[in-house]
């Protein structure tokens, strides 16, 4: 199983840093090349979702990702990553790969100043850490979209079919069942 990590920007070195510490092989998607290597997965960081998406529009790799995962390709996305997923942004224009049928809201939490942490259920696990750093979250969803979790009252975190997206970095915290479970995606 080898794990692809979008690597143009964000958190996506800390990311790398989980697979290794649960066994999986990984590799970065940096050029448009990068895509004829084979992978069984990809993780959609956080970090700033307009400079991924300029970046992924740019390198040419944004419709040949937005293929393999409407072709089934296992994705799990945080924070930028779920914006980039989403087929709609409540406060911005912009749109991506547009794969997740929810509605996102950008820096829904406010500035920087405002990120938060705290402890919520995930899907079937408790106590799942859960740092939000200038982070968005879902406003609506279609209906054959599974919420999985909630925060101060807002949807934060979803799966459609192959699609595990986010508004939280689980990545920052030592925690690593999130990852399980994509992981489970695969193997």
């Amino acid at each position: 199983m080898k794990i692809a990590v979008l690597a143009l920007q964000g958190a996506f070195y800390e990311q790398e840093q989980i697979l290794q510490k649960l066994g999986a092989d990984y590799m970065e998607l940096r050029k448009k090349e990068d895509l004829t290597e084979p992978f069984d997965g990809l993780i959609l960081p956080g970090g700033e979702s307009t400079a991924q998406g300029k970046l992924l529009r740019e390198l040419d790799m944004l419709r040949p990702l937005r293929e393999k995962i409407r072709d089934g390709l296992p994705v799990l996305a945080t924070c930028a990553g779920l914006i980039l997923l989403a087929e709609k942004s409540a406060n911005d224009t912009r749109s991506y790969f547009q794969t997740l049928p929810v509605t996102v809201r950008r820096n829904a939490y406010g500035r920087q100043l405002c990120s938060f942490h705290t402890v919520r259920d995930f899907g079937g696990m408790k106590d799942i850490p859960m740092t939000f750093i200038r982070a968005p979250y879902i406003e609506s969803v279609r209906d054959d979209v599974e919420i999985l979790a909630k925060a101060r009252g807002n949807i934060v975190g979803v799966r459609y079919q192959n699609q595990l997206a986010l508004s939280f970095h689980p990545e920052l915290d030592t925690d690593m069942r999130i990852h399980q479970y994509f992981l489970s995606f695969i193997s």
